[in-house]
């Protein structure tokens, strides 16, 4: 393909993806091919010579796209969201484009210093105070390793990546049981291993750490002759949406000298609404806060913008400057490659400048209210009908809830679950709770409506009762 056939070609794709989405409604939202279909159905060797763009086109079509799961669809309400709003998808059309590599701020100083604006806007739009410097990571699981190995390196008085881990002190981590996955595989590639990453209790409605278990266990390594190191808290937990009391968690910390990070992938988002702020009160004391506008917000996937209350410590942690990525000539500059595992680092701010300005704030802010009004209203009538029973209520737009049956409850949820993700209308997942299979819904696709929420509620009711 020549730039001349990119134009013909592009046009079509635009025309592809623009009649996509206006059907999604009809497509069922789960794929539902089974396993190797698609493998079986792609060649075994790849082509010597070239092949016709419309043949590769064609096959796309008829191969790949029937073992698409739909994550746009407007009745997706499995995992947490990953929108992509049309102007972001346009934005990401222009970096493709580009195809800049913007590691450091002399391979393209617009995307350093557009970076560093829009990551100030959302510092802004979801409260943060002065003070805190973002920058944009590709994932939170990327944020929190950058947040472990800063804890690591600040409580190893910055001799870790010098001297390794050999012959130090165990260093430990504390969390709850909520938070995410990305947690525990961050402690791993820090070399903490498992075993020193402590989980602390929960209690109450909001499953919060519990402020005095932590401060025990605290004190209890320390007796052992172990490195207490950092705390990673959480708001908004995928699980069930979790959220710790942060401003606890923030006065144990700040009398133990730990280094704080508070994972609010899922939920930040929703703290550009300033009636939601509560959810995560204290976190200005923080050093370390991610969310990812690439969940809820629309920014395409991906897009994690990450806070730090003193960056000089994560560009300390990660920082190597060769000669061959100096910059000369020029003082006060940042390089953003710095503050990031990878040294590679695409243009995601476009995507983030592009929606902001095409929605606004209050655009963004409308349909996250719509989202969590939706699915407390969702909640509140499968509580209200027999045979339901909402085991943890709405934390925004996400709770879990269960059918009950006089047979094994986990295998009849197991069941019911399986047959309304086979059925397509809508799609949901499981968790569980003090050990209960549980069926969770949250409600976060960018357009999604009134109706398809309510759908929701009649596709679920209807195989139950079908089941029953």
């Amino acid at each position: 393909m020549n730039w001349e056939d990119f134009r013909q070609w592009g046009r079509r794709a635009a025309d592809w993806a623009a009649d996509y989405h206006a059907g999604l409604r009809n497509e069922p939202v789960r794929a539902q091919v089974a396993p190797g279909a698609v493998l079986s159905a792609l060649p075994d060797a790849p082509p010597e010579g070239a092949e016709a763009m419309q043949a590769i086109f064609d096959d796309f079509e008829q191969t790949i796209m029937p073992g698409m799961t739909h994550w746009q669809h407007p009745r997706f309400f499995a995992y947490f969201p990953a929108n992509a709003a049309p102007v972001s998808v346009l934005a990401e059309y222009f970096v493709s484009a580009i195809a800049a590599q913007c590691m450091l701020w002399q391979t393209s100083p617009a995307a350093t210093e557009l970076e560093t604006r829009v990551c100030d806007w959302m510092r802004q739009a979801i409260g943060l105070p002065d003070g805190f410097t973002g920058v944009i990571q590709d994932s939170a699981s990327s944020a929190t390793l950058c947040a472990v190995l800063t804890m690591r390196e600040r409580a190893l008085d910055w001799q870790g990546n010098k001297a390794g881990l050999s012959g130090q002190p165990r260093l430990r981590v504390y969390c709850s049981a909520e938070v995410h996955t990305s947690v525990d595989r961050a402690i791993w590639i820090a070399g903490l291993g498992e075993e020193n990453l402590v989980r602390i209790p929960t209690h109450g409605p909001t499953r919060a750490m519990d402020a005095d278990a932590l401060r025990a266990a605290i004190a209890a390594d320390r007796a052992a002759g172990h490195q207490p190191a950092g705390i990673i808290a959480c708001t908004g937990g995928t699980s069930a949406g979790a959220s710790d009391d942060i401003a606890a968690v923030m006065d144990v910390a700040e009398a133990e000298g730990l280094y704080t990070h508070v994972d609010a992938a899922w939920a930040g988002s929703a703290m550009i609404c300033p009636e939601f702020r509560s959810l995560w009160a204290g976190v200005e004391r923080a050093d370390s806060v991610v969310m990812n506008p690439h969940k809820w917000l629309g920014a395409q996937f991906d897009c994690t913008t990450h806070f730090l209350r003193n960056p000089d410590d994560l560009v300390r942690t990660l920082a190597i400057q060769p000669e061959y990525l100096k910059t000369h000539g020029a003082d006060g500059i940042v390089n953003y490659s710095e503050w990031s595992v990878p040294l590679g680092r695409r243009f995601r701010a476009l995507k983030l400048w592009f929606l902001i300005r095409a929605h606004g704030l209050d655009g963004l802010r409308e349909m996250i209210r719509n989202h969590v009004t939706w699915a407390q209203g969702l909640a509140a009538r499968l509580e209200a009908t027999e045979g339901f029973e909402v085991v943890t209520q709405p934390m925004l737009s996400l709770f879990t809830f269960r059918h009950l049956a006089t047979a094994d409850l986990d295998a009849h949820n197991r069941d019911l679950l399986n047959r309304i993700n086979d059925d397509g209308r809508i799609y949901l997942t499981q968790t569980r709770i003090d050990g209960d299979l549980v069926i969770r819904f949250q409600a976060g696709a960018f357009t999604a409506t009134a109706e398809d929420v309510a759908m929701a509620y009649d596709v679920i009711t209807e195989l139950a009762a079908a089941g029953t």
